[in-house]
């Protein structure tokens, strides 16, 4: 059997990051396990269309991993007959919390109470004084605003009473964005669950002191969680279904601690980045996660 080749794809404009650092983790592991692999930024990937035809030329290769969020690349990456993780349509919809929230509805998979804003196309048209009623009566307060599109906790905000929702009403209203009610059991805590082909591979309690959201990003610290652990049993069980619902082959499920300390989910990534918990619960996730995608390759 000739020698595999895949290319690892990340975005051009956050370099040097967790992309990055994602990236060269991979390939190492990659290398390790006897596969030619080769870290290319999206930018110098010149895709478009010509003759009525897409055109892309990624060279023979085996396998794409995808770190990067590029509907359009993606996409015509498959349509090259180029297998992908995750795949296009997977990613898109973790890529919109909206839409990761739509998907997951009627799955039996407890999320928070969640209003979807309106579409607003004008900078100077006011925000809507009748959205602010419903989120009031229907979520409350605290309640919690999120752009559609964000990572690390970015474009996530908390509005502790009406003026302040009428702000990131105001900040947010020509971008899709959702209103979801504030799950405040435990503050600025959560459990991330990483999930590979299906199966929960590392699971970490991330807890932030000083603000509502646990990502790392935002200055969460991760600890350990068994994965036998009984307490968390439900947990894991849920960040499988989650997966297995959008039928991902690596991603990163995020959940908060509801009523009776049952799950509730709060974000699913596809790209989650998985430094801090290889870190804590000692796997090695990108091993695992090479070794995930050989296999596939190699059916």
């Amino acid at each position: 059997m000739s020698k595999l080749k895949g290319k690892i794809i990340v975005n051009p404009y956050k370099c040097p990051g967790q992309s990055v650092k994602q990236a060269e983790a991979l390939k190492e592991q990659f290398i390790a396990l006897g596969v030619e692999v080769e870290i290319v930024y999206d930018g110098y990937l010149h895709s478009g269309v010509s003759d009525s035809n897409l055109q892309l030329d990624l060279g023979k290769i085996d396998f794409v991993v995808f770190l990067d969020k590029d509907k359009y690349l993606v996409e015509i990456i498959e349509r090259s007959g180029v297998r992908v993780f995750n795949p296009s349509k997977q990613i898109a919809v973790c890529d919109d919390k909206g839409q990761t929230c739509i998907a997951l509805a009627g799955n039996g998979v407890k999320m928070p109470k969640t209003v979807f804003a309106p579409v607003c196309y004008v900078q100077s048209n006011p925000v809507r004084e009748d959205l602010a009623d419903r989120v009031e009566s229907q979520l409350g307060y605290p309640v919690i605003i999120k752009s559609a599109y964000g990572s690390m906790g970015n474009g996530v905000f908390k509005a502790d009473n009406r003026p302040q929702l009428l702000s990131v009403m105001e900040k947010l209203k020509t971008q899709p964005h959702i209103f979801q009610e504030y799950l405040g059991k435990k503050f600025g805590t959560d459990v991330r669950v990483i999930v590979l082909g299906g199966k929960a591979i590392a699971c970490m309690l991330r807890k932030n002191q000083t603000d509502f959201r646990s990502n790392v990003g935002q200055g969460g610290k991760g600890t350990k969680i068994e994965l036998s652990d009984p307490y968390y049993k439900e947990y894991i069980a849920c960040a499988e279904k989650c997966a297995q619902i959008l039928a991902l082959d690596y991603c990163g499920v995020d959940l908060l601690v509801g009523e009776d300390d049952k799950p509730v989910v709060c974000e699913v990534n596809s790209n989650a980045f998985f430094e801090e918990i290889s870190l804590v619960s000692g796997v090695n996730v990108a091993k695992a996660y090479a070794e995930y995608v050989i296999k596939q390759i190699s059916k």
